[in-house]
C-alpha cells in the first residue's frame, strides 16, 4: 500500500509540477524515452496491485501500519493467487531491468552524447543543474 500511495503521489506531482523542456534528441530516442517512462509508470502501478490481489486471492489479509488489517475482498482461490504472485514476480524483475537500462541510457546521454538530458532531469535546486545552464 505504501508503494501504491507513493506512485499516486508521484503521478499527481508530475501533473502539477512544471516539467523541464527536454533537450533535442533524435525522434527514435524521444519515442523510446516516452515508451520507457509510460512502461515504468504502468509497472509501478501494477506491482502493488498484483501484490495486494495475489495476497487476497490466497486468503491473506492486507496488513497496514499499526497492525490494521484489511480482509480479502475476493473469494479465496489459491491457484489464482499463485498465478498473480508469479506475474508480480515477473513484473518485479521487469522493472529492475527496465530501470537499469533507463539509468544506463541517462549515463550514455551524459557522458557520451553530452546533450544535457540527464542534467535536465535533476531537481532545479541542485547546483549541478544550475552550473550547466539548464
Amino acid at each position: 500500500m505504501c508503494v501504491f500511495a507513493l506512485v499516486v503521489m508521484r503521478v499527481l506531482w508530475r501533473i502539477v509540477d512544471r516539467q523541464p523542456e527536454p533537450p533535442q534528441v533524435s525522434l527514435w530516442m524521444s519515442v523510446a524515452a516516452k515508451a520507457v517512462q509510460w512502461t515504468l509508470y504502468l509497472i509501478l502501478f501494477a506491482l502493488p496491485l498484483t501484490a495486494i490481489s495475489g495476497a487476497w486471492l490466497e486468503g491473506h489479509p492486507l496488513t497496514l501500519l499499526a497492525g490494521l488489517e484489511i480482509p480479502p475482498f475476493f473469494e479465496v482461490s489459491h491457484d489464482a493467487g499463485a498465478t498473480v504472485a508469479t506475474i508480480h514476480t515477473w513484473l518485479g524483475d521487469a522493472i529492475l531491468w527496465l530501470a537499469g537500462f533507463h539509468a544506463l541510457a541517462g549515463l550514455y546521454h551524459h557522458f557520451i552524447l553530452k546533450d544535457g538530458v540527464l542534467v535536465s532531469m535533476l531537481p532545479r535546486w541542485l547546483p549541478l543543474r544550475r552550473s550547466n545552464g539548464h
